[in-house]
Parts: structure tokens; C-alpha cells; sequence
């Protein structure tokens, strides 16, 4: 489904209330994967505005740059700073990429958090690991840190792996099962930079990692009129 709001403003106003009322509406314990980049920030600063479940949501992200914590580049700090910091979340239900140690190690020690959260060491498609998991795309077509023509595209024995020689700086990534074991998926995309990625990405275009997921619940594409070319 694809959900076109009028301005960037409008669509994280719109993602807010979505994510919100998902999390209002769900018992138990509700799991949220995060995306990083610069487009998500308004919609964590909005979320905090919400009225929310804090004590029964958990957080995760869908990729790290190999950075410490409080580094400018950490999705990490984005996400403390625009939402955590103003809000009553409990600290140990805030689920960080670790980046310490080797990259390989991080990448481990994260799936091995993500398995003792699900409560099992293999994903089962009628019991997802996320209620909502937030992505981007990148110009190239990328989504977390799955680029274009990158071998970590075809992992799918593992929940989480390193990414070296990709980008200047090393990632730590969620591969494709575990980006795809979510009840609600939604990419966020904004401005007409995107415009013509994102066309060719609706349009299912296999060369692109963001155009491959497929998700085991609802894919929803929020973007704004210039993304989408004034749809």
C-alpha cells in the first residue's frame, strides 16, 4: 500500500499516529525496529509527543554504524536524542547495537539479543519478531544496511551480520529474515531526490535491496508528494 502525504511534516505526523495506535491497540509486549538516517528523526521527535505503552514497548534497529554510542554518525544516539531522552521508556527495554569489540562479534552478540527476545533460535512467519519495523531508501536503492549487489543479500541463516567495504564506515546490519519477520512494515521516504529510486522500487525492481523485501505482514510505502512525483 502506498500512502502519500503532502509534505515531509505531514508524513511524520502521519507515521507517528500510525505507530501510536498500533502500539495503544496491541497487549503484551509490543517490538519496534528502528531506522536510522536523517528522514525518521521528526517522526521519533513526534512519537514522544504521543500518548504511549512505554512500559511494554521494546526497541531494536535495523542497522548501526560501527560508532560508539554518542558518535554524531550513531542511529543509536538519532534515536536517544529525538525520542528516549523525552520520554519514559525503561533503559532495558532499549535493545542498541552493540559496537564494541570486532564487528563480527557485535553482529553476533546483537542476534543472539534478538533470539532471547523472541524466545526461540529460529523465526516461525506466523509469529514475527517486529509488531512495526521502520526503513528507509537510499538513492542506490538500499534499505538498513543491505546495499546493491552485496553478498550480505543472500544471508538467510542469520539475523544479523557486519557489513565491511560497503561504506566508508563498517555497519552492523539486520539481514533479510529477520527485516521481514514483522507484523507492520513501512518505508519512510521523503523529497524529490528519492523520486526516481522510489518509482523504480514500487516498481519492483530486483536489483534493489529495498524492492527485494518481502515482509511476512503489511508493507506499507509512506512518502511525500515530491517522493512520489505529485501523486
Amino acid at each position: 500500500m502506498i500512502d502519500v502525504a503532502a509534505d515531509p511534516e505531514a508524513l511524520a505526523r502521519h507515521a507517528a499516529a500510525r505507530i501510536a495506535g498500533l502500539a495503544r491497540a496491541a497487549e503484551g509486549r509490543f517490538a519496534i525496529g528502528l531506522s536510522g538516517g536523517s528522514t525518521p528523526r521528526r517522526t521519533y521527535q513526534l512519537l514522544a509527543q504521543e500518548a504511549m505503552p512505554w512500559q511494554r514497548i521494546h526497541w531494536f534497529w535495523g542497522d548501526e554504524r560501527f560508532v560508539p554510542a554518542d558518535d554524531k554518525d550513531s542511529n543509536y544516539r538519532m534515536a536517544r536524542e529525538a525520542l528516549f531522552d523525552h520520554v519514559p521508556v525503561p533503559p532495558e527495554n532499549i535493545h542498541r547495537v552493540p559496537t564494541s569489540g570486532t564487528p563480527a562479534e557485535a553482529a553476533r552478540a546483537y542476534e543472539e539479543e534478538l533470539k532471547s527476545y523472541y524466545g526461540a533460535r529460529q523465526l516461525d512467519p506466523a509469529r514475527p519478531l517486529f509488531d512495526v519495523q521502520l526503513l528507509g531508501l537510499g538513492t542506490d536503492g538500499h534499505t538498513a544496511s543491505l546495499g546493491p549487489g552485496r553478498p550480505e543479500l543472500e544471508e538467510r541463516g542469520r539475523w544479523v551480520v557486519e557489513v565491511v567495504g560497503w561504506q566508508p564506515q563498517t555497519r552492523i546490519t539486520l539481514t533479510y529474515p529477520a527485516l521481514e519477520s514483522s507484523r507492520h512494515t513501512a518505508f519512510l521516504v521523503e523529497g524529490a531526490g528519492k523520486r526516481a529510486i522510489l518509482a523504480r522500487a514500487l516498481a519492483g525492481d530486483s536489483s534493489l535491496p529495498a524492492a527485494r523485501l518481502a515482509p511476512s505482514g503489511e508493507l506499507l510505502w509512506l512518502v511525500d508528494r515530491a517522493a512520489r512525483g505529485g501523486a
